[in-house]
């Protein structure tokens, strides 16, 4: 599943008349890339979360014949955030099979692939890729799984249990594997993070692991400064 849902107000005035999904890096859209590195990684299927522009979105992806079944989920109401937009797609999904989810706005040279087998080989319910870099919100993990999350911006901590002495922080990358079980465990209502989600069940004792992609190239393209700089590093690179 691809998240393209959001309003891209990080990048307004660009996405006033243009979703940020068909923003392009190189000639290439943002969704363009995305679906392209889950075509590859082996997805027959992909599931596509719309709200802001829709209609653009629907008509671009009409002029596409990519390489995999794509299914349009649009929010009609307004963007439900990841966990809202997941739980609103649910009857897209086949629902026996590991479900890789992708931010439209992350490039990356992360090993899909490996990061569903990994998942698949641990039987957690999620295995989230994250990296170790400076971030003003990270996650906490110890040999158990997710404990806890840090938001220095919020000064906030919150924690699912007391974490061991081998806890580590990292950043969250906006690429996961889940175990379709977790469609049915969404209680939250609404428009919600899937870290809520996440914590919620990792606090009920689900085993919610990380897979540590740090050294692999990635970028969060969510702000000017940062697609300049995509722009200048990424444009040969699909």
């Amino acid at each position: 599943m691809i998240f393209a849902a959001g309003l891209g107000t990080r990048l307004l005035p660009l996405t006033k008349h243009t979703p940020k999904a068909l923003v392009e890096i190189g000639g290439v859209t943002l969704l363009e890339r995305t679906l392209g590195r889950l075509v590859e990684a082996g997805c027959d299927r992909v599931v596509i979360n719309l709200h802001h522009h829709a209609e653009l979105v629907s008509d671009f992806l009409a002029t596409r014949r990519p390489a995999a079944e794509v299914l349009v989920s649009v929010e009609p109401d307004g963007a439900l955030e990841t966990g809202g937009g997941l739980k609103w797609a649910k009857r897209l999904f086949r629902g026996d099979r590991t479900i890789l989810l992708h931010n439209v706005d992350v490039l990356s040279t992360i090993d899909l692939v490996a990061l569903a087998r990994e998942h698949e080989a641990s039987g957690a319910l999620a295995t989230l890729a994250v990296n170790r870099r400076p971030a003003s919100r990270h996650l906490v993990f110890d040999e158990f799984g997710l404990c806890g999350r840090i938001d220095t911006r919020t000064d906030s901590e919150e924690w699912v249990r007391a974490p061991s002495d081998r806890q580590w922080r990292a950043g969250f990358t906006g690429i996961h594997a889940l175990s379709p079980g977790i469609l049915e465990r969404l209680t939250e209502e609404g428009a919600f993070s899937i870290v809520r989600s996440y914590l919620r069940l990792a606090a009920e004792g689900v085993r919610i692991e990380p897979y540590d992609v740090t050294g692999d190239r990635w970028m969060d393209v969510g702000t000017p400064e940062r697609l300049c700089v995509a722009r200048q590093e990424w444009a040969d690179t699909v």
